[in-house]
């Protein structure tokens, strides 16, 4: 009874920090859909497009400026601190339900060595510039997985296993944003100069070369209504959620690395290479198992008609769709919402511009690197 009573008094005591997270991750997403509303109507985007913004990011700011302009009582601080490691885990592991391993098979033998060698690039030029630049271990391997893999959702599923600090996580998203939203304005026309009569290659750039699955979709849109050719944006996403299925692998090896380097911690001590499965994080197979399942589902509708004899194609789209949304919007809202509700700007101090001309780097060898091969062995994906 005193174990119950315990965790009684513990979830009430988290109550308080969850429900303002919650609040201010809807603020977030508010605050991105009007950023999206002023962008269409001043026509710098095309009109039906979304937000480039995420409210994840705009969650992030707002809960900086409260934590740094207002402060926050000590009895906000333990919901905050379930939300940073519960509500995180939950969306990722909802994720999965994005990704079906059959849309992946869809860019043949020749799409996936190409997604491969732009998430190479991105992490090995970003680990290698963080290295030789003297900068944050722990920072430049944020950097690195959100610019190969998918943006904030890799930086999140990274961040626990190497134990990133809050401000290092804050640092990454913004960096990862702010060069993401540069590709996505800038790539649309990028790609027609160079892929001007074929949709196919022009999709797969902008699928490999930006960084966040709503950044790719926002350029897609724009190729699509300014060039006419809707087929970019069915390119673009395929390619970008067979991208985001290599977190599977890339967040164990990329840990792997990460603790083999042997960099020094707070303490002075070296850090120690963890066993091999707790490199392979929990909610990352929770994330593969939906995966999978979403795989099975897909297989199951097109073949007899019903997702796994229970579901008719259109129910389970719409099941699928609902509980990768609620992950993707409010559990990894949420938790976002209480990164920033955790990072005090004082912590800031010292991290320098330097990370961000790493970023900027590694965003330029990711575009190029998919360009020159692109151009080599396009005409060999069919999609």
């Amino acid at each position: 009874m005193v174990s119950n009573g315990n965790k009684i008094n513990k979830m009430a005591g988290a109550l308080p920090g969850l429900i303002l997270s919650a609040a201010v991750m809807l603020a977030g997403i508010y605050a991105a859909k009007l950023i999206g509303l002023l962008l269409t109507s001043a026509e710098i985007l095309p009109q039906g497009s979304a937000s480039p913004i995420s409210g994840i990011f705009t969650a992030i700011l707002i809960g900086i400026l409260i934590r740094n302009l207002i402060g926050l009582p000590l009895f906000f601080e333990a919901g905050i601190d379930f939300a940073l490691k519960y509500a995180l885990r939950a969306g990722i592991i909802l994720l999965g339900l994005r990704l079906s391993l059959i849309e992946a098979l869809k860019l043949g033998a020749w799409g996936v060595p190409l997604i491969i060698a732009c998430i190479s690039t991105g992490l090995f030029v970003t680990l290698y510039f963080t290295r030789k630049l003297n900068q944050s271990n722990r920072l430049g391997t944020l950097i690195a997985t959100g610019t190969g893999i998918c943006g904030v959702t890799a930086i999140m599923a990274t961040a626990p296993v190497i134990k990133a600090r809050e401000n290092e996580i804050s640092y990454a998203v913004a960096n990862i944003t702010i060069f993401g939203l540069v590709g996505m304005l800038f790539y649309p026309y990028l790609a027609h100069f160079f892929f001007a009569d074929d949709p196919v290659k022009a999709g797969l750039f902008l699928g490999t070369a930006i960084h966040d699955t709503a950044q790719v979709a926002g350029a897609a849109l724009i190729y699509a209504q300014v060039f006419n050719a809707n087929e970019v944006i069915d390119v673009a996403t395929i390619t970008k959620l067979t991208r985001n299925v290599f977190i599977i692998a890339v967040i164990p090896l990329v840990s792997y690395l990460f603790f083999r380097n042997g960099r020094k911690n707070e303490g002075g001590a070296s850090a120690e290479l963890p066993k091999w499965y707790k490199l392979f994080p929990l909610f990352i197979l929770g994330f593969l198992l939906l995966s999978l399942l979403r795989s099975i589902g897909d297989a199951t509708a097109s073949g007899s008609g019903e997702a796994f004899g229970l579901l008719s194609p259109s129910d389970w789209q719409e099941f699928y769709n609902f509980w990768s949304s609620f992950g993707s919007t409010y559990m990894l809202g949420i938790a976002m919402a209480a990164v920033g509700l955790s990072t005090n700007l004082k912590a800031f101090k010292g991290m320098g511009i330097t990370p961000f001309y790493i970023g900027l780097i590694a965003a330029v060898a990711v575009g190029s690197i998919s360009l020159l091969l692109i151009s080599l062995l396009g005409d060999l994906v069919a999609v």
